[in-house]
């Protein structure tokens, strides 16, 4: 399903999808940027599920003293943070030791459009519009929680068939789903104020309850 899904082109400002055609109807790799919130994360992946390489920067113990992530200091980290995790993803790859270099085995660039905390989105969108720009390549935008949804039926997770239930469940968003297909959903229920992540870390707050420092 990732070779459909990643087929799927959707603009920066609606849900609207357009078909991106790969080249080749073989095997391709896509890099794909997620910066939705308060880790910088990027990997390589192939349209068959292979995670190539991947690479994670976590801001923990930068939001460790506010119990709860501060968008200021997370948006700054991942300025900091996105082109050498980027680089680390690369190198890690063994495809190519620089970015120049990695054009002839990469697709298409894939970026967490939303939903998320807007500065941070900002910046994974222009390092992918930068990568698109320089490797001549496709970009395409991810809905942060369809990514959630099909992650599902990437290969050696059980490959959960269509259709099926989806309880989602992240820091800001509680839904109950029916995933019909790549694109085909029914909302079936949300939380109408805090999602569970947001009650947890406002409930700990009031305890006084800290996390512990990794």
């Amino acid at each position: 399903d990732l070779f459909f899904m990643w087929k799927r082109f959707a603009s920066l400002t609606t849900w609207g999808s357009r078909r991106f055609v790969s080249s080749s109807e073989s095997c391709f790799n896509v890099l794909g940027i997620e910066t939705s919130c308060d880790d910088t994360c990027a990997a390589i992946v192939s349209s068959n599920g292979t995670v190539i390489s991947e690479t994670i920067s976590s801001q923990f113990n930068v939001h460790l003293p506010y119990g709860g992530v501060y968008p200021y200091l997370a948006a700054r980290a991942h300025e900091e943070n996105i082109k050498p995790v980027v680089m680390e993803t690369i190198r890690q790859s063994g495809l190519s030791d620089n970015i120049e270099g990695l054009k002839q085995h990469i697709s298409a660039v894939a970026v967490t459009s939303g939903p998320g905390l807007q500065p941070c989105l900002g910046t994974g969108i222009r390092m992918a519009k930068e990568l698109c720009s320089t490797w001549d390549v496709p970009l395409i935008a991810v809905h942060h929680l369809e990514a959630h949804a099909l992650v599902l039926r990437l290969p050696g997770i059980r490959g959960v068939q269509f259709p099926f239930l989806l309880l989602l469940i992240s820091g800001g968003h509680t839904q109950l789903i029916v995933c019909k297909g790549v694109g085909d959903y029914e909302l079936l229920g949300t939380t109408l104020d805090d999602a569970v992540g947001e009650a947890f870390d406002k409930t700990a707050r009031l305890l006084d309850i800290k996390p512990h420092e990794k």
